[in-house]
């Protein structure tokens, strides 16, 4: 277990990714009709199996002495991908508990970004294994901080629509908060697109 696992790194890192795109996607389908709780089981079990995925890597990593990339870039890119679970789950566990069924438009435009943006984490993620087009990765890391910063702009957009629209401070407390979380997941994945670049001009 001391040589480089290298195909195994770079598989577990795209099941990773895959797993964070696949919990965006059930997130927009959460969104898309009145949530419930069968539909938040299927977001923690995929939570779950990120966490997996991710002390499985760790793991590796303590078992390997030869790594692919540098360990630290390792750890970084998946706790980061892994945050990005936490926070599609976190907020899909506070519709549910804040007893949210009427989902707004804004909840939906802000869901659709981050599954472009995880499609494109998804992408730069499985490119690891060839680094010698790295101008692909890089391309794809400034269309997820493009993403991001349409995220920004849709989160604020739908901060204004709820305090133009919402009367209730108690509703505005706790839908804002689900849009902060939303949001949120999308600036982890700019995590992801720097620990990426990083990467890049290391093996450059």
């Amino acid at each position: 277990m001391l040589f480089s696992k290298g195909k195994e790194f770079f598989d577990l890192i795209d099941r990773v990714a895959q797993n964070v795109l696949e919990s965006a996607k059930a997130l927009e389908n959460f969104v898309a009709h009145s949530p419930t709780e069968a539909q938040l089981r299927t977001l923690e079990d995929l939570e779950h199996k990120g966490d997996q995925l991710t002390h499985d890597t760790i793991q590796l990593l303590n078992q390997t002495f030869i790594t692919p990339l540098d360990r630290e870039d390792i750890h970084a890119l998946v706790s980061s991908m892994d945050d990005i679970l936490d926070y599609i789950y976190g907020s899909a566990n506070r519709m549910i508990l804040y007893k949210i069924t009427n989902v707004s438009e804004e909840f939906k435009v802000l869901a659709r970004i981050l599954v472009r943006t995880a499609e494109e984490v998804a992408k730069a993620a499985l490119r690891l294994r060839d680094l010698k087009h790295p101008q692909m990765i890089l391309a794809q890391c400034i269309e997820i901080n493009r993403l991001e910063n349409e995220a920004d702009d849709a989160h604020r957009l739908a901060v204004a629509t709820l305090f133009d629209r919402e009367k209730d401070p108690i509703n505005i407390i706790k839908i804002k908060e689900i849009l902060d979380h939303m949001e949120t997941a999308t600036d982890r994945c700019e995590d992801v697109a720097n620990v990426l670049e990083s990467i890049v001009l290391k093996n450059a």
